[in-house]
This record gives C-alpha cells, sequence and structure tokens, in this order.
C-alpha cells in the first residue's frame, strides 16, 4: 500500500515562477517512496521579488531542504545563509539544505550538464562551447565545463541585467581557469553567433526560450547548425525544444535538458538524504507512465 503524508513527513519544495511544468515533485515522490523515505516535495510558485519571504518561510516551517528555479537562484544565494564553494564562484544556487534553521545553498546544474553530455558520450574537455544565456543554469554549466577542461567559452546574451553577469563570470573564469578562452557577446548580433557556431563543437541554450509559453520558438536560425554540431538545451519540458527538433533534423548530436534536469536531480538528492537517486528505477517508471499515455 502507498505510504501517506503523515505528521511526521519532511518537506522539500521547489520554488520559482513558473513551476507547474516541473518534473521535479514526480521524480523526487517516486525516489522517497522507492527509498521507503518519510518526505514529500511540492512545488510553489513564488516570483524573484518574493524570495525574502520564502526563505523566511521555510525557516518558520522547517522546510528540509528543496530546490530553486527560474528567475530565482541569483536573488536566493545573496538570501540564504552559507554558499557551497561552486555557488560562492557561480553566484546563484539552485538547491538549499535547511539544517535546523542555518540554510545552505549549492549548484548542480552545471554537474548535471556535464554529466547529461556524458551519457550522449560528449565530453566537454577541449571543446570550444558556444553558451547561449548568462543567468544561474547558464553561468553554472560555464564554469563546471571550464572547470572539467573545456578549451574556450564563448557566452552570448541579451543586453541586460544578465550582461553584466557573463562579464562577472568571464573574469571568475579567468582567475580559476587562465587557460580557458572566455569571450562575451550581445546576442543581437547575429554574424557574430553565427561565425562562432560554425567554429563551436558544443551549442548550448540556457535560456528560457524553447519552454513554455516560447516552445515554438528558437534562438538559432537552423542554417547555423551542421551534423558534427553537438546541440544541448537546458530545457526540459517539452521534451524536445524547437532548437532540439531543429537540430535532430540536421543530423546533430543532441543532449536534451531532461537528462540534465536526472543529474542535478541525482546530485542534489545526495545532498538530501545521504543516498544515491534510483535513477534507473525513476527512468523506467517514467517509461511506463509514458506507454501508458499512448
Amino acid at each position: 500500500m502507498e505510504k501517506r503524508i503523515s505528521g511526521t513527513t519532511g518537506l522539500f519544495m521547489l520554488v520559482g515562477s513558473p513551476v507547474g511544468h516541473s518534473g521535479s515533485p514526480a521524480m523526487y515522490n517516486f525516489s522517497f517512496q522507492h527509498q521507503g523515505l518519510d518526505y514529500a516535495y511540492m512545488a510553489f510558485d513564488v516570483k524573484k521579488e518574493q524570495m525574502k519571504e520564502a526563505i523566511e518561510a521555510i525557516k518558520l516551517l522547517n522546510v528540509r531542504g528543496g530546490n530553486v528555479t527560474m528567475p530565482c537562484k541569483s536573488i536566493a544565494a545573496t538570501l540564504v545563509n552559507e554558499l557551497s564553494p561552486a555557488a560562492k564562484i557561480v553566484g546563484a544556487i539552485n538547491v538549499f539544505v535547511n539544517d535546523n534553521g542555518k540554510i545552505t545553498g549549492h549548484i548542480t546544474d552545471g554537474i548535471g550538464f556535464v554529466r547529461n553530455l556524458k551519457e550522449t558520450g560528449v565530453d566537454v574537455a577541449g571543446k570550444k562551447i558556444v553558451v547561449l544565456g548568462a543567468g544561474g543554469a547558464g553561468t553554472a554549466l560555464q564554469v563546471q565545463c571550464a572547470l572539467d577542461g573545456a578549451k574556450s567559452l564563448s557566452i552570448f546574451n541579451r543586453d541586460d541585467e544578465f550582461y553584466a553577469n557573463a562579464e562577472n563570470t568571464q573574469k571568475k573564469i579567468k582567475e580559476a581557469k587562465p587557460e580557458v578562452e572566455v569571450n562575451v557577446y550581445p546576442l543581437e548580433d547575429k554574424e557574430k553567433l553565427k561565425s562562432e557556431i560554425e567554429k563551436a563543437d558544443i551549442l548550448v541554450n540556457s535560456t528560457v526560450i524553447g519552454m513554455k509559453p516560447f516552445d515554438d520558438q528558437s534562438l538559432i536560425d537552423p542554417s547555423y547548425l551542421r551534423p558534427e554540431l553537438v546541440v544541448a538545451d537546458t530545457v526540459y519540458n517539452p521534451l524536445k525544444t524547437k532548437l532540439i527538433e531543429d537540430a535532430e533534423a540536421v543530423g546533430c548530436t543532441v543532449a536534451p535538458g531532461k537528462g540534465m534536469l536526472l543529474w542535478q536531480g541525482d546530485a542534489a538528492y545526495k545532498l538530501f538524504t545521504g543516498k544515491d537517486m534510483p535513477t534507473d528505477e525513476y527512468q523506467a517508471y517514467e517509461a511506463e507512465q509514458a506507454a501508458k499515455k499512448n
């Protein structure tokens, strides 16, 4: 019989906006139940300007931990009590753990991204990588790729509040890994974008474009793509973004965002429970559920 929530059940949560599309509750609740853990995981729609109150509520209600998604990753890093070494470099968090009122922020996006590529047979070491976006997820994967031996990074972002974040990431990577070439360009410069993609080994979208309600959009003209290019996305709902579909049509190796979610989730699960997440069992469960719908 399925175990139900009780008076002793520990709560984990996702905060950000939007969260209705998130696959995290299904993934973590399956894993908790599979391993017989008395925990539950829920999603809460929290705007960036509401994060201070959310952190206070987490402490008040003794929420055990959880995840932070867009657009709250950077602001959340300024509100927790402590940051992991990687989170300090990135300046954003996607995971938090509450230890009796002391909240520590972590970043597992980069770990999940690199692992997702490895699962498709792609290693970032020695590669030239073009990244679209400089928010929390984009910064995390940029830093992780640099730490894991990428040859160069070309970061493209709109001329908005995150452009300065991209430039800051450039400085931090040069300090930590001076051998990695890092350049920052405005996303509006289409000629430069096309030129950098022509020389790249890996192209990554880490923006919200491709996610609902932008699921019919892509920042990349399909003519920029070529079969030998590896194309990855951080968006996981829909399972295949327009960018991923365009890349598959050209014959590119692709790494959709769902795998990144799984592997960053595995890293977060270890922080939550001290256990390995039952990833094989969850993937089998997902496939079974998908089959029932078809």
